[in-house]
């Protein structure tokens, strides 16, 4: 395959439709860190991407030496989204209804939980490895790469619109937050079995 319009505009795609459910969360992450400075956004719009670009890049070395194994795992995805997904905006609806006025502007999301936030976001992206398999090394990590640099933009831009938004929504955000997490982790859980 040569490297075409086509090819960087099918990366492209790809990454934004990949990085829908990494946007919402950084949508609620930002929403429950209103005070949250421009070098931690970056710091976890980073995250974000580097699992977008990770995950297919597993799934690419998935379909390329253990197929059969990667078929078997796919159907525990959307139970593994649902439940990481569902804890971490648990914990926020938890905080969010508790309240925290005094700790408003403090790091609501630990690294660990940026992490698994990560990881619950970009699992799907591991079934871009099938469409990605006709591609060769050098294509396939520039698709990656692709799809990386997409998912920053976008999660960079939901953490800047969930912050102002928090701002404004000041001790409730948490709660929206939290919600926007389960929902997400429901969507992708229900989406799958159609």
């Amino acid at each position: 395959m040569t490297l075409s319009f086509s090819f960087f505009f099918t990366s492209i795609m790809l990454g934004v439709g990949l990085a829908m459910d990494a946007f919402s969360v950084s949508l609620a992450n930002g929403l429950n860190e209103p005070c949250m400075k421009t070098p931690r956004m970056g710091l976890m719009a980073g995250i974000f991407a580097a699992f977008q670009f990770a995950m297919p890049m597993i799934g690419w070395v998935c379909v390329s030496t253990i197929a059969d194994y990667f078929k078997a795992f796919e159907k525990f995805i959307p139970w593994i989204a649902l439940a990481l997904l569902g804890y971490i905006g648990g914990k926020m609806l938890y905080e969010g209804i508790k309240g925290c006025d005094e700790c408003e502007c403090k790091e609501s999301v630990a690294l660990g939980a940026l992490m698994v936030q990560g990881i619950a976001t970009s699992i799907d992206a591991l079934s871009v490895g099938f469409t990605i398999a006709h591609y060769n090394l050098a294509e396939a990590l520039l698709s990656c790469l692709l799809i990386g640099v997409v998912t920053f933009f976008i999660c960079f831009a939901g953490l800047a619109i969930g912050k102002k938004a928090g701002t404004k929504l000041a001790g409730k955000a948490g709660i929206l937050g939290g919600c926007i997490l389960i929902f997400i982790g429901l969507e992708i859980f229900i989406t799958s079995w159609f």
